[in-house]
């Protein structure tokens, strides 16, 4: 496939991405990150399987680079979900859990 292309489906997906979720009401953002933490988990354990699987040192960084943004995505989704649930929390729930 041509560079164009790769570039032109990379922008409809990034438009329909924005759309989609630019649409999800605010009460729906908390399953909508345990859904997307979901999905780093598979990406990160995708990014494990390459590492261990490359051959040649450029190959083997590029994978660990992998692993290492995949792993900081999935934890940041789950800071976030937790700042979202704490939102919805109670003051003698927050006090109790703290």
């Amino acid at each position: 496939m041509s560079l164009i292309a790769e570039i032109y489906i990379f922008v409809l997906a990034v438009l329909a991405g924005f759309q989609v979720i630019a649409k999800v009401p605010s009460i729906l953002h908390t399953p909508l990150m345990s859904a997307t933490n979901a999905i780093h988990g598979i990406i990160l354990v995708g990014a494990l399987v390459l590492a261990f699987s490359v051959h040649g040192t450029a190959a083997l960084v590029i994978a660990l680079a992998a692993v290492l943004f995949a792993s900081i995505n999935l934890v940041g989704g789950f800071v976030v979900t937790d700042r979202i649930l704490a939102m919805f929390r109670s003051e003698r729930e927050a006090g109790r859990s703290s």
